[in-house]
């Protein structure tokens, strides 16, 4: 989704405001040093608070469904757009997108804590934020067990700890439960599509090439060194994976899957081995990534049955 445009200021005014927001914020902790609340963010470093946050700011959708599962969401007081889950997240104010950020509206929210994507949020707005003396947290999970681990954290940041163990466990349990499930069935060969135009899919790195292997598939360009290769059309084709999985650029935009049906030579296509999941399911870092994960493996297993119909 192209980000809003932002808002025009002469750069000495636009400063003025920030300066002046900050003035009338109150005092936040250090991002090091003497808090009684102190834990490790997905950069490392130490972040500590006085006492429980009690107004955050969450800068992507999944940091919102984060703090909503560890009990927190009512302490958000702004957060990005497309941050729709739960429903209650809907009402939260905006303050921009998740890679361009309105500092003016989000330094007028007066956050005790920010919550930042360590690769999507915008650096140069979070050094500013810091500078300023905002405590800012960076998550950044990569795999199951960090979005456990960021439950735990972000429990704990906003006075819910044992909800955060609680939540935490609930989820490492279920993809548990996946893994003793589906962990030890014949591999299926899976092209992931996250974007159609270019081609972009997952390497191995990537937590839904995770999820993929926890499901015994073989992702086809699992090798490559880029989190998020751009194979060609053709180069799909070479592959002739077994399984094509999408997200589609919606919850309900199963048509992205529709344009592979004129490759009636891939091996996915003749056996309609076209599978379709929701995006927030396996593409948000969140405790639903193991209802997505399991959409996954129940597809996999489809094209495993499928494997006794026409070859060519």
């Amino acid at each position: 989704m192209p980000a809003s445009p932002a808002r025009s200021r002469p750069p000495r005014l636009w400063w003025l405001a920030v300066l002046v927001f900050a003035l009338v914020l109150p005092q936040a902790a250090p991002a090091a040093g003497g808090g009684n609340i102190s834990v490790s963010d997905d950069r490392g470093r130490s972040v500590e608070l006085s006492e429980p946050a009690q107004r955050i700011v969450s800068l992507a959708p999944h940091l919102t469904e984060l703090l909503f599962a560890v009990g927190a969401g009512d302490r958000i007081v702004a957060t990005v757009a497309h941050a729709d889950y739960p429903d209650a997240a809907r009402s939260i104010p905006r303050v921009g997108t998740a890679a361009q950020l309105d500092l003016e509206g989000l330094l007028a929210a007066s956050p005790d804590l920010v919550i930042a994507w360590g690769s999507g949020s915008p650096g140069t707005a979070l050094e500013r934020l810091e500078k300023l003396g905002i405590t800012v947290y960076y998550s950044e999970p990569g795999d199951f067990a960090g979005i456990a681990a960021d439950l735990r954290r972000l429990g704990r940041l906003a006075g819910q700890p044992e909800r955060g163990v609680r939540e935490a466990r609930a989820f490492l349990n279920a993809v548990a439960t996946l893994r003793e499930e589906f962990g030890e069935r014949p591999e299926v060969s899976v092209f992931y599509q996250v974007w159609d135009q270019p081609l972009m899919t997952v390497n191995d790195g990537h937590l839904i090439g995770e999820a993929i292997r926890l499901c015994r598939g073989q992702n086809v360009f699992g090798h490559l060194d880029s989190l998020v290769p751009r194979p060609g059309l053709e180069t799909v084709i070479a592959a002739d994976p077994e399984a094509i999985v999408s997200g589609g650029p919606g919850e309900d935009r199963e048509d992205w899957l529709e344009a592979w049906r004129d490759w009636n030579q891939l091996t996915a296509v003749q056996r309609d081995n076209l599978f379709f999941i929701p995006p927030s399911l396996l593409q948000r870092h969140t405790p639903r990534l193991a209802d997505g994960t399991r959409m996954l493996c129940e597809a996999l297993e489809l094209a495993r049955e499928r494997r006794a119909g026409p070859r060519r």
